[in-house]
């Protein structure tokens, strides 16, 4: 029996503010003065024992895979057979994308071209037809259903906007009976041949809270800071922090910033002056140099922080010596749904669930990086899993956008 997919949970519906497809967002997508001041406002329980517990125990999993392939690795897969989707030839991919509106995306949209040209050059692939759905549930729905009444597509690759909205969509495109693709967020339906993404936002959650934890002592305070309300992968981000901090005793205040600099600076230099922070933890990295900053302009000691593997925070981080953990959220996944394509006409096994690796950058891990990516502009993500693609790294370097 195959299992029902949700975004990486069992809990969500339709969101309006969903512009995230992973780590970052467009701070223009959204007035933050709007957003609650606190988790404590939010509406639905977000925190899931279960779930917890089971990308708890993913986070010290070693994958299977080819090595230095993370883009190909899996975790505890269930594999499910595609023998009924084998044929030769090369074949027509329609992507339905929820957008390219955040440096997280554009990263993977650009690694995922450069994946579609190896297919193309191998014969697999003969063409992507791809539309952007702007961060609109509405557009890209219409989309997916212009995909179905074209007629001409061989496989649907889908990147959701949304979970609820898009499962009826999804489900019409299961329906033609050709091979469903779904990654990064999930929808609610067991109808696609798989569903790709990174282990979760619990672990991101775990890995920062256990860091700040293992670095603070019982009492300090943290200030964590959010840039969206009401997105599954941040809100589960959070979710698991905020029960980690509890249990250990470090006092821990949330706000929302729409990854606004000026906001986070604002939300720092208040905190400071009602006393010490000595933590910084972000349930994504967009706005973390400014957090710093404020330290800077106040005079205060550099915080314990948990940022992103964006190259903003990696060099600032390098550059100021501070205590720090860069959590990924593996923006290399924008290969695999094209991966598994190539398999999928094989007629090889594919994981029903495709959980790739996530490992945070450590401290230890900063110059390997830094030096791997040293040309690319910062909004660029480290670990984004390209360097063996054509192009590289002019391409990324010059932020090629197709």
């Amino acid at each position: 029996m195959r299992r029902r997919f949700t975004v990486a949970s069992a809990m969500v519906g339709a969101v309006a503010l969903m512009t995230l497809a992973g780590c970052t967002t467009d701070p223009s997508v959204t007035d933050s003065s709007e957003a609650p001041e606190s988790s404590e406002e939010a509406s639905v329980e977000w925190f899931d024992q279960a779930l917890f517990d089971k990308q708890n125990a993913e986070r010290t999993v070693v994958p299977e895979g080819p090595d230095g392939q993370p883009w190909l690795q899996t975790i505890n897969a269930e594999l499910v057979d595609t023998a009924q989707f084998a044929s030769t030839g090369p074949k027509k991919a329609c992507f339905a994308n929820a957008s390219i509106s955040n440096p997280w995306r554009q990263t993977g949209w650009i690694t995922m071209n450069q994946q579609l040209k190896v297919l193309q050059d191998a014969g697999v692939i003969s063409e992507m037809e791809t539309r952007d759905a702007q961060d609109s549930d509405d557009t890209q729905i219409a989309d997916i259903d212009y995909f179905i009444d074209e007629g001409n597509c061989d496989i649907f690759l889908i990147s959701p906007n949304s979970t609820a909205a898009m499962t009826p969509a999804v489900e019409r495109a299961c329906d033609t009976g050709k091979p469903v693709v779904v990654f990064d967020r999930g929808v609610q339906t067991d109808c696609p041949v798989t569903f790709i993404h990174p282990i979760g936002g619990f672990a991101w959650g775990i890995d920062t809270a256990e860091f700040l934890i293992d670095n603070l002592e019982k009492g300090d305070k943290v200030v964590a800071l959010r840039i969206l309300p009401g997105v599954d992968v941040l809100e589960q981000r959070w979710a698991a922090a905020e029960k980690l901090f509890d249990e250990a005793g470090i006092e821990a205040v949330d706000y929302f910033t729409g990854a606004d600099p000026a906001e986070i600076k604002k939300i720092i230099s208040d905190e400071l002056a009602k006393g010490d922070v000595k933590g910084i933890w972000m349930d994504a990295g967009d706005g973390a140099v400014a957090a710093i900053e404020a330290f800077e302009d106040a005079g205060a000691d550099y915080p314990v922080m948990t940022g992103e593997d964006e190259m903003s925070f990696l060099r600032k981080w390098k550059e100021t010596g501070l205590t720090g953990l860069a959590p990924v959220y593996s923006n290399f996944q924008w290969r695999t749904p094209l991966l598994a394509a190539q398999k999928i006409f094989a007629g090889e096994q594919v994981p029903v669930e495709w959980v790739l690796p996530q490992s945070p950058i450590t401290a230890e891990e900063v110059d390997q990086y830094l030096a791997l990516n040293e040309g690319m502009p910062d909004g660029h993500y480290a670990k984004f899993g390209g360097e063996d693609l054509p192009g590289y790294p002019q391409v990324w370097e010059d932020r090629v956008i197709p």
